[in-house]
């Protein structure tokens, strides 16, 4: 895209467009939250994180968020409620990412998809934030929702 500052200067901005993406956080009774260990290759590093992923064209944000939980993890989200919208890379990219809080989740007979994680685990929220600081945690949507869930729990 062209783009001209109020200055004068032009120059062209160069933008990737990717579709709205849903994660939830899925938290139980003992605060403890729901993550997977998978390896992301483009960083070529193996990560704990949230379970999400696109949503289709049509599909409801909050119905894909859960889609992917049980997918993903073979446990089904209680409930689901909005808990953040953001964009990760404003200067060059347009993804909105939708966090969703589910306030526990069953576990399914759905067998976890084997090419989506390694091992998926219950974690505290203050354990999750000490992967944070030891970088086994580092995606921007999990880093926000335990940061974001740290801050309504107190």
């Amino acid at each position: 895209m062209d783009i001209e500052l109020p200055d004068g200067v032009k120059f062209t901005q160069y933008v990737a467009r990717m579709p709205r993406c849903a994660m939830t956080l899925v938290i139980n009774e003992n605060r403890e939250v729901l993550l997977m260990y998978r390896h992301r290759f483009i960083i070529d590093q193996w990560v704990w994180e949230l379970p999400g992923g696109y949503v289709d064209h049509a599909e409801d944000v909050a119905t894909a968020a859960a889609r992917e939980v049980q997918e993903e993890t073979g446990w089904r989200p209680r409930t689901m409620e909005h808990l953040v919208t953001y964009q990760p890379a404003i200067g060059t990219l347009d993804q909105p990412q939708e966090i969703y809080l589910s306030r526990g989740a069953d576990l399914t007979d759905t067998a976890p998809d084997i090419n989506e994680a390694e091992d998926t685990r219950w974690f505290s929220l203050d354990e999750a934030m000490d992967m944070i600081g030891r970088g086994e945690i580092i995606g921007a949507a999990t880093v926000v929702a335990i940061y974001r869930a740290l801050s309504l729990a107190r």
